[in-house]
């Protein structure tokens, strides 16, 4: 079954494709099929096309097929002229996308266009944060959609001489389900179809996604290492300064001798430094290979399926990946608004914490947001949480918020609070790997006891220690940041008014495009043409609505290209945008 490479094309609908697909739809649902009444124009469409993405099969460069996405933020759906949003909670839900309109003409039916345009619509889905898709699928096609993974509610819709049912399914379950049973044919029509949509043909499925295409740009076996100067990685939030001179000097000075020596199996050097220079008592302190090590121990020996986690919407990803992915607990939203400045408004979480939760994870400041709650505010709503609730606070950005912001104190006496703490970003150390959290001593003896030894290298544990030892470096570091941060925020402002800069307290920006623009994925991948690397943050949530762009501060030369490139970028793509309305 497989499609020859000149053949079948999928690609999104232009401007160009309008009328294409307003012509067949009409032939389709009024001539063919009579859902709707036959006109003298000879097309249908509604009110909801501005705001739908099309996604078009073409052959041999002729469309022959389309599906529409109705995305979340249009802020209504085709199913609302049906059904009733109170009636059908799952309408209601955050993120949710609508598939509609799958066509395909006459003499492809039958053949693969229709399965691989829904392919691509879930792919779209996914690329843009999508948790839940609905579709009203006709029932004598029924079949079809729930050999894709998709669940009927038993909800019947009447619309002229068609029946319709009101279909549901989870993103990652449809995505999952996908793979495990179309796997082998998609991974055999990969290098047949040509696939110009900006997500790729097949997804990630083992990991979370996360940046660093940059480091991929250097060959994946580490070849060509020298050519990192050539490469802007401000898609990573890795420091743009070194480490302290301590650490370079250390590592330096006893480099043979590093590499080929087993470090301390339970790094109590390390823990012994934390507890000093951070006045922490050291059976509260446990310590792991990146925040990322910490995180997959605790949350796998405190959550099972039965679990019930509260995340903050939109945050760092690799919680929900973990939560949902790897353990199969129920992940709950606490949804932050763009109107508000992404703030974490601590009443509103008090409120929502009488629903009673496991666990609920903060990130502060916020990732990739980049808001900071002050941490009075958050200790209140700690203190009142109700029993049985464990908080999981990750500051791997909490240096950039200024001294005293940190609630590792608090973490160490309290019996409810757990905080993260990589030494990876603000450090300079992502390449070495080291993080610690503090806990009540029960929960940190706990972590060191699922502890295998060796976890932290002996590179890391020494370079943890040096760095430890020389705060006045790092917080010069960290104040300088803020100074490139607001100099990267007002160069980036000038790429054009209809461009929005947010600038916030951690060692990045964010940068949100217009609607009916180019997108984020588009303006990321021109950017990288160009060796300069950002971040599209649409898979992480559909709040972002597929425009915002995360980029690291770098050093002040760095900062200048970033910002030259990204003008450049969307000058070139507004341009391009012109030329195919």
């Amino acid at each position: 079954m497989a499609v020859d490479a000149d053949e079948l094309e999928l690609r999104p609908g232009s401007r160009a494709d309008r009328e294409w697909i307003y012509r067949l739809r009409h032939e389709v649902y009024a001539r063919e099929l009579g859902q709707h009444a036959v006109n003298d124009a000879g097309r249908l469409s509604d009110e909801l096309d501005e705001g739908n993405v099309y996604i078009v099969a073409a052959r041999r460069g002729r469309p022959v097929g389309f599906i529409s996405v109705t995305p979340p933020w249009r802020g209504r759906y085709s199913i609302d002229k049906y059904l009733r949003r109170e009636e059908h909670p799952v309408l209601n839900r955050d993120g949710v996308f609508e598939i509609r309109i799958l066509t395909v003409e006459p003499d492809r039916r039958g053949a693969l266009t229709g399965k691989l345009l829904m392919y691509a619509a879930l792919r779209w889905v996914m690329a843009h944060g999508g948790r839940t898709v609905v579709a009203l699928g006709r029932s004598e096609l029924l079949p079809m959609y729930l050999e894709l993974g998709l669940s009927s509610t038993g909800a019947p819709v009447r619309s002229g001489k068609l029946t319709f049912e009101l279909l549901t399914g989870e993103v990652a379950d449809l995505a999952e389900r996908t793979l495990r049973t179309y796997g082998p044919l998609l991974r055999a029509l990969e290098p047949e179809v040509r696939w110009s949509l900006d997500t790729p043909f097949l997804p990630a499925t083992d990991a979370c996604e996360h940046g660093g295409s940059s480091i991929e740009a250097l060959g994946r076996r580490f070849d060509t290492l020298q050519a990192h100067g050539d490469v802007v990685p401000a898609d990573v939030l890795d420091a743009w300064f070194p480490p302290a001179p301590g650490v370079a000097a250390a590592l330096a000075a006893h480099q043979d001798w590093i590499t080929r020596t087993s470090p301390p199996a339970r790094a109590e050097g390390l823990i012994e430094e934390i507890g000093v220079r951070r006045g922490l008592p050291t059976e509260t302190v446990a310590v792991g290979a990146g925040s990322s090590d910490l995180i997959f121990r605790a949350f796998r020996g405190w959550l099972d399926a039965s679990s019930r986690v509260l995340l903050v919407d939109p945050s760092y990803g690799e919680y929900a990946h973990v939560v949902e992915q790897v353990i199969g607990a129920r992940a709950d939203r606490f949804a932050l608004r763009r109107e508000e400045g992404w703030r974490i408004d601590p009443d509103r979480l008090a409120d929502t914490l009488r629903e009673r939760y496991d666990l609920v994870v903060v990130v502060n400041p916020n990732n990739p947001t980049g808001v900071h709650l002050d941490p009075a505010d958050l200790r209140e709503v700690l203190a009142a949480a109700p029993g049985g609730t464990r908080f999981w606070i990750d500051e791997a950005y909490v240096g950039y918020a200024g001294p005293g912001q940190s609630l590792e104190p608090y973490a160490a006496s309290a019996d409810n609070t757990v905080v993260c703490t990589s030494m990876s970003k603000m450090y300079a150390l992502s390449g070495l790997r080291a993080a610690y959290l503090t806990a009540p001593e029960r929960l940190a003896t706990e972590l060191r006891r699922w502890s295998p030894p060796w976890a932290v290298s002996l590179p890391a544990q020494i370079a943890a220690v040096h760095a430890l030892r020389d705060p006045g470096y790092y917080a010069g570091r960290w104040a300088r940041t803020g100074t490139l941060r607001t100099g990267l925020a007002a160069a980036l402002a000038a790429a054009g008014e209809d461009v929005h800069v947010q600038e916030a307290v951690a060692n990045f920006v964010l940068l949100t495009l217009p609607y009916g623009g180019p997108g984020a994925a588009r303006l990321v991948r021109r950017c990288r043409d160009q060796g300069v690397f950002l971040r599209d943050l649409s898979p992480m949530s559909p709040v972002f609505e597929g425009r915002t762009v995360r980029i690291a501060v770098r050093e002040a030369t760095a900062n200048a290209r970033i910002a030259a490139t990204v003008a450049a970028a969307l000058h070139d793509l507004r341009r391009d945008l012109r030329n195919t309305a």
